[in-house]
């Protein structure tokens, strides 16, 4: 995701400064959905609706949070307003500007920090018999999870050098830990792998080790029932309420789940997508609408309260071209974003998304893939939905191997809606 060191000044934090570059469909030649290029005017005119499209709250949102005080710009009539550069910033905090005392705001901070990029690093803080698998911060970023095909579960405390704060060593796990939740109060965590049994563990204990059923409980939370009939499926999502009371999962029968922590029992289950269900999350803190992903290319919204019928969702968003690895929501019940096997992250606002799925939503590619072991295609890099319904495109990363996540950063760390990656590392190294 980050470029390698290049030649240029970088100071002693590790930062070069890195150019804006701004996609616009307007300047795209563009390809169409198979790949052909368009230059009709009623390609240039839908381009200039989408453009038109953009919602106004996201400009507005993102330029409150992350422009300059207005003392450190100065505009020229008759000239374009260029970015204020971080010499004019610093000279201006000297000379009080912006009448803060000579101090920058949240504001001021991520305009400066937005115009570089880390080139130090990575940093090795541990290094275990397998390869790590899933990640995960908490969400004030003082913990930070990894889970191993090994069987092992790391928490480590951020603030105290990367300390392994819990050390956990899994029960019943097929072929490796598919994803794991970390409770709103950071007591508990849940682990799933290629089963239909969840475990969850107390991560409040004092002790650091923790050996199912040895040192410690690691309670199973069964999500089949009887009328499986024996089949045996995997979990590969699993994600705490805001209230920690529920859980909800995504699964390889294609179905999404949740369980009652209470009623210690699962409330509801829906066959979601007609592929695995490789993410899920709830979108808000009410708990009642539900965000998936899968392998049929498709984001899906399930509103609990109001069931249009049996494994009707509330609405689709189109425009991956390949299967959903990941969902992240913004906690608002409106945005959230999605990481894709077509190498791309996408921004979503629910309000735009449809009833059902365009009978053509699928790509039609001549070309053979298989995200697993195989490097992304060139040729179709440049290729987008006809139906794309997002608000945003983010590229530039690689989802490869594994499944992929992406995450809003925390809102008192940086502006909103800056994203970023966890990549999982093939090596059995953690870095950071």
């Amino acid at each position: 995701m980050f470029p390698g060191p290049i030649d240029s000044d970088t100071d002693e934090m590790g930062y070069a400064m890195s150019r804006l570059e701004i996609e616009s469909d307007l300047c795209d030649a563009g390809k169409g959905y198979f790949g052909v290029g368009s230059s009709t005017s009623g390609g240039s005119h839908r381009s200039s609706e989408r453009l038109a499209d953009l919602d106004h709250e996201i400009s507005h949102v993102t330029k409150l949070k992350s422009s300059p005080h207005q003392g450190f710009s100065r505009q020229v009539p008759g000239r374009h307003q260029l970015p204020v550069s971080t010499v004019r910033m610093l000279a201006g905090r000297e000379s009080n500007l912006s009448g803060r005392g000579g101090r920058f705001s949240s504001a001021d901070c991520c305009h400066i920090l937005s115009r570089y990029l880390p080139v130090k690093g990575p940093w090795l803080v541990d290094q275990m018999d397998s390869r790590a698998y899933v990640s995960q911060f908490s969400t004030d970023g003082s913990l930070f999870i990894a889970g191993f095909q090994g069987s092992h579960i790391r928490i480590y405390n951020v603030e105290k050098g990367w300390k392994v704060q819990k050390d956990i060593l899994t029960k019943s796990l097929r072929w490796t830990v598919t994803d794991t939740s970390l409770s709103p109060d950071q007591r508990n965590l849940v682990y799933a792998s290629m089963s239909p049994i969840v475990h969850i563990v107390d991560v409040g204990s004092g002790a650091t080790e923790s050996h199912a059923n040895v040192t410690e409980l690691h309670d199973g939370l069964d999500f089949s029932s009887d009328e499986d009939g024996g089949y045996s499926f995997g979990i590969f999502s699993v994600k705490f309420s805001t209230d920690g009371r529920e859980l909800v999962a995504g699964s390889s029968d294609d179905s999404i789940y949740v369980y009652d922590l209470e009623a210690n029992r699962v409330s509801l289950r829906t066959v979601a997508h007609t592929s695995d269900v490789n993410t899920v999350c709830f979108a808000d803190e009410s708990g009642h609408l539900i965000l998936s992903g899968g392998d049929d290319n498709l984001c899906k919204v399930w509103d609990r309260r109001c069931f249009i019928g049996r494994d009707k969702p509330a609405g689709v968003l189109v425009g991956h071209l390949e299967g959903v690895t990941f969902i992240d929501s913004r906690g608002d019940g409106r945005y959230f974003i999605s990481n894709g096997k077509d190498q791309t992250i996408k921004l979503w606002d629910i309000r735009k998304m449809s009833s059902t799925a365009p009978a053509r939503h699928e790509v039609h590619r001549n070309y053979e893939w298989d995200y697993r072991w195989m490097d992304y295609p060139s040729e179709a890099r440049d290729l987008k939905h006809p139906h794309d319904q997002s608000v945003s495109t983010y590229k530039g990363h690689s989802v490869l191997r594994t499944l992929i996540r992406c995450y809003f950063s925390p809102a008192h760390r940086s502006y909103w809606p800056k994203v970023h990656l966890h990549r999982i590392q093939r090596q059995f190294c953690l870095h950071i």
